[in-house]
């Protein structure tokens, strides 16, 4: 009866037929496969956005572009390259990137890089109290840190020393014996709730209290400075070890001042600092420290470097707790732009503490536009698993689990159903030991499973979203075709084109002898161009230049010897280790080697031991052509002691012309723009605005241009001539990378028959 109804109601009603998509107009098709208009008509118009406006092409010639790139794209799919896992995995690694973008709010990043700008103006000598809480303790015990921290609060508002409460009450180690104080910081140096609690509260005030992993913190800022700024400065350390004794930390002393007296009789803080400095990492160049911010370096370092005022000045020796410090002023900088810094905090927005933040803020956003529906019985069964096994990281939930748990649904996002087993196998993925608090509550199981299960479903909303971000951001999934293409296209160019065209020597040979006279150089002149700051400069240089080969002010530290010693220790390889890499690392260097000895020692010791050095260096590659050996036996001018006179000393010259001018623009106080530039070529007419208006023959002239002094010398003309094939190499591969694509381009056009539907081609060109 039923059935016979629900046919009969069928008979009158008409019957339901399923849609198809419509399809899109196609306007190529290569062998079996369409490429529609729309797509052809978004890569044409991206093009011509994107090029100058000389390079751009008309429709129909992006067209034949378009068509040869789907050629080499569809040849690709063909052999199965987009199939591969090493394919997937590149494209999945440019995805990620990409979808990051996508997922965090553009806004809050530029909203949060403004507000670091803004603090980096200033920086804030703060203050706090820690009443420590884990971050998993018990809901009781936390409430019991918060009303400690208020309780606090109160007396300090009320008129109670805010240092003495520290002293009494704070728990931060660090800090608490100074009244709480930290220093000067500035952003980005406290976690972002902290920091956001020293700029937002007023001087002399007191925060609410503030939450971090380690408990409450009350913060209270005293005073605020404008930015000093980043100096770079370079140091001469003096080391001393933690459990120094007292005769240890005289001799530390004494040894720093001895230092700083020769500094002061002249002698060269670069060179001394090769000799003497116990910082290994920065010996062998000058001492030269990274860029400086406030609140990076100890204070009593920090102080000290940003009270040097002109570039060349140095401290006196300067204690800290790795021993003393001489430090030398390279360069002062200010504050940059935002324009100039703000890609910068962009990167530091999303990789410090603020990074969860916009993680949070994107979550919320998530949860409003998918829908989570939790199943709460089994989510209080999964959570009630948790044991002290977790607060150790070694928590593991039971094989198999128990017929309530396995296989459950604890909550679905969208219909997508997330289960206890993948919640289980999230945590034992994810735990770590929790940070045990001193002298505060501890963490508690439960609530550190709970933590997990939040973070769980965080990330399984994110993982929502990107799932369906092509279909939310149809310019992502075109992006993402557009680099399927490009690996794609890459991978098969290098195969079919690229390598061959740079293997092949027999196919590049009979390139160019085909077409050898079409390989020419002009008519050049070999020209050595100075721009100086001025005449005395270009004087220097010019005064430099008449000797070859040109000493440099650069020196490595000397090998100082026992008496009577001329072997090899390993003290003694490493130094001469540092000359290896120097002249390895410069071609045009030659090293001059000078050995010597003191009264008491026979003239041959510093004979074998210059024969020692020089035996090193050529038995590890380097030509007695690099090395100028120089005796001093026992007269080395300067030398007091006997362990001045028992040594063998390094000093740099080069025979490239470059170097003269690196020597004049590293002088000490030397700042700004390079004083000297000299460069050295071969010019053809035209190809050089400096040479417009010379000479063309061997000359020197010397003129003013936009306020320098420019000297070239043109040594000789060199005539027109054929290249060489080694000459002319570069302009032969590419000739025949042409040849071999279009050849290879006419094997797929054979392939995949072409075919272009003109009526769509119309319809766009109109």
């Amino acid at each position: 009866m039923l059935l016979a109804a629900i046919a009969g109601g069928c008979k009158t009603a008409p019957p339901v037929v399923q849609q198809a998509a419509p399809s899109k107009p196609v306007i190529i098709t290569l062998g079996s496969k369409d490429f529609s208009t729309d797509d052809f008509f978004q890569s044409f118009t991206k093009n011509q956005a994107m090029a100058d406006s000389n390079q751009r092409t008309d429709l129909k010639e992006y067209l034949t572009l378009y068509t040869n790139l789907k050629l080499k794209v569809v040849a690709a799919e063909d052999q199965g390259r987009d199939t591969t896992e090493a394919f997937r995995e590149e494209l999945d690694t440019y995805r990620k990137q990409l979808a990051q973008t996508y997922m965090t709010d553009k806004v809050m990043i530029e909203n949060m890089a403004a507000e670091a700008y803004q603090r980096i103006q200033q920086e804030v000598n703060v203050s706090h109290i820690l009443i420590p809480v884990s971050e998993d303790a018990a809901p009781a015990d936390t409430l019991a840190a918060y009303d400690q921290a208020l309780a606090l609060r109160k007396r300090v508002l009320a008129g109670e020393d805010f240092a003495a409460l520290a002293k009494q009450y704070s728990k931060d180690q660090l800090s608490a014996d100074k009244g709480g104080n930290l220093g000067y910081v500035i952003a980005f140096q406290l976690t972002y709730p902290l920091e956001s609690a020293a700029y937002q509260t007023t001087i002399g005030g007191v925060s609410q209290p503030v939450r971090s992993r380690f408990g409450y913190h009350l913060v209270r800022p005293t005073d605020r400075r404008a930015s000093r700024g980043k100096v770079h400065v370079a140091h001469i350390l003096v080391r001393i070890s933690p459990n120094v004794d007292k005769a240890g930390e005289e001799g530390a002393y004494n040894r720093a001042t001895e230092i700083y007296q020769r500094l002061q009789n002249g002698e060269s803080f670069e060179a001394v600092c090769r000799e003497l400095s116990d910082d290994a990492s920065t010996r062998n160049t000058g001492g030269i420290l990274a860029w400086l911010e406030p609140g990076r370096w100890v204070p009593a370092f920090e102080e000290a470097a940003y009270s040097l005022t002109t570039p060349g000045q140095y401290t006196k020796p300067i204690r800290t707790n790795y021993g003393w410090h001489i430090i030398k002023l390279l360069e002062r900088k200010p504050l940059e732009s935002y324009q100039e810094l703000a890609p910068a905090l962009r990167q530091k927005v999303v990789t410090d503490t603020r990074a969860e933040v916009l993680r949070q803020a994107t979550v919320q956003r998530l949860r409003k536009d998918y829908k989570i529906d939790e199943n709460r019985p089994v989510v209080s069964a999964a959570l009630a698993k948790a044991d002290s096994s977790l607060l150790a990281g070694k928590w593991k939930a039971g094989t198999p689990l128990e017929p309530a748990l396995e296989g459950k649904t604890l909550f679905t996002i969208n219909q997508k159903p997330a289960t206890v087993n993948a919640f289980f196998a999230y945590v034992q993925q994810k735990q770590q030991p929790v940070r045990k608090i001193t002298n505060g509550p501890g963490a508690v199981p439960a609530v550190a499973m709970q933590r997990y299960y939040k973070r769980f479903q965080d990330d399984k909303l994110m993982e929502a979203e990107d799932a369906n971000l092509e279909k939310k951001y149809p310019e992502l999934k075109a992006l993402m075709t557009e680099i399927r293409d490009g690996v794609l296209l890459s991978q098969m160019m290098e195969d079919n084109v690229w390598e061959k065209s740079m293997t092949d020597t027999l196919g590049q040979r009979q390139l160019y002898e085909r077409n050898k006279d079409k390989y020419r150089y002009p008519e050049r002149a070999v020209a050595t161009i100075i721009v100086a700051a001025n005449n005395d400069v270009l004087t220097q240089a010019t005064d430099m230049m008449k000797q070859l080969p040109y000493q440099l002010r650069r020196s490595s530290g000397p090998m100082v010897y026992e008496k009577n010693q001329t072997g090899m220790t390993a003290a003694l390889k490493e130094r001469l280790f540092d000359v290896l890499v120097a002249l390895s690392r410069n071609p045009n260097y030659i090293v001059e080697i000078t050995g010597s000895h003191s009264p008491s020692e026979a003239d041959s010791v510093s004979a074998n031991r210059l024969r020692t050095v020089i035996n090193y260096l050529r038995y590890n590659g380097v030509p007695l052509t690099r090395i100028i050996e120089k005796d001093e036996k026992g007269f080395r001018t300067g030398a007091k002691t006997d362990a001045d006179h028992q040594r063998v000393t390094f000093q740099y010259f080069s025979t490239a012309k470059e170097d003269v001018a690196r020597v004049l623009n590293t002088r000490p106080g030397q700042t700004g723009p390079a004083a000297i530039t000299i460069t050295e070529g071969l010019y053809a007419k035209g190809a050089e605005p400096l040479l417009e208006g010379i000479a063309w023959q061997p000359d020197t002239t010397t003129r003013t241009v936009n306020g320098k002094t420019v000297q070239v010398l043109i040594s000789r003309i060199e005539p027109s001539r054929r290249k060489t094939l080694d000459e002319a190499r570069g302009t032969v591969i590419n000739e025949y990378q042409a040849i071999l694509e279009k050849q290879w381009l006419d094997t797929l056009r054979a392939r995949y028959p072409v075919k272009i539907n003109e009526d769509e081609l119309r319809k766009l060109v109109k």
